[in-house]
């Protein structure tokens, strides 16, 4: 199989956009090992808008980017990838919320969602979240399913799954997961208040979303991309100089092709799992 390399570009830290909500101190101790280390590993994911703005939006790497902006670098290394790419794809995560009781949780979507109301079943309800029907399903470990109607403005339908994260952002843990069960997930979290499922969405609404100035919550988006660029460990001198732009790149491919020409690059055509993280 012919090996495709990923493409790694020379970006403007100042050019690049969040996709979605994002605590900034989560990058502080990113930045001290940064600092220790002195070379980025992974670089970040970008997608431009081709809107002629000259913009990327990250994908994957956030607290990267707000890392290395932080050290007062102008410039990163990143992966690049088009929105029309066979090798991405978008996912949704759903939330699991715990550390209050469910009925806490039901009473803080209730209030910043008037549209909740009890569903039928689970799965019902999931399909009719795929279909579009419904905005949001909240899946309790008592078994009981609540659900908001669907809303066909789709900065309405982002501000008020906004509006359901904040609910219980500050007042509970949660993690991102696949399933839609709260009770699967009993064994897993003893103290699970709950599941919200959020609802699928493209590439392309996403990026038309951003671009418009909107943000999504945070932890709903899952990017897939194939090939991924890992383990790259640009110097970050290299990206803190005083030079041009147009400098920078041009090192970056002299550094990329000596890293070929010394075989330091290895591509993977199947799945891969590393152990080593």
């Amino acid at each position: 199989m012919e090996m495709t390399l990923p493409t790694l570009d020379i970006l403007p830290v100042k050019d690049i956009v969040p996709h979605e909500y994002h605590d900034e101190q989560r990058a502080y101790p990113l930045m001290e090992r940064l600092r220790e280390h002195g070379v980025l590993r992974n670089p970040p994911i970008v997608m431009p808008f081709h809107d002629g703005s000259g913009r990327y939006m990250i994908l994957d790497g956030t607290n990267r980017l707000m890392a290395i902006k932080m050290l007062g670098i102008p410039h990163i290394i990143a992966q690049v990838v088009e929105p029309d790419a066979p090798g991405v794809s978008l996912r949704t995560w759903n939330h699991v919320v715990w550390g209050i009781p469910s009925t806490d949780l039901l009473a803080a979507l209730k209030e910043s969602l008037p549209g909740l109301r009890p569903s039928v079943s689970l799965a019902l309800s999931i399909a009719a979240l795929h279909e579009r029907k419904l905005l949001l399903v909240l899946s309790l470990p008592d078994g009981r399913v609540f659900s908001v109607p669907a809303v066909s403005d789709r900065p309405k339908m982002l501000d008020m799954l906004n509006a359901a994260v904040a609910a219980y952002k500050g007042m509970a843990s949660f993690d991102r997961t696949g399933e839609h069960d709260a009770q699967v997930l009993k064994g897993l979290y003893p103290d699970i208040s709950g599941v919200v499922i959020f609802p699928p969405f493209k590439v392309h609404e996403v990026q038309e979303l951003v671009a418009a100035g909107h943000l999504f919550p945070p932890g709903i988006t899952r990017f897939i991309v194939a090939p991924r660029a890992l383990r790259v460990n640009y110097p970050l001198d290299a990206l803190a100089v005083d030079a041009p732009l147009e400098v920078k790149r041009a090192r970056l491919q002299e550094w990329l092709k000596e890293r070929l020409a010394a075989k330091g690059i290895r591509y993977y055509a199947e799945p891969t799992v590393l152990y080593d993280d």
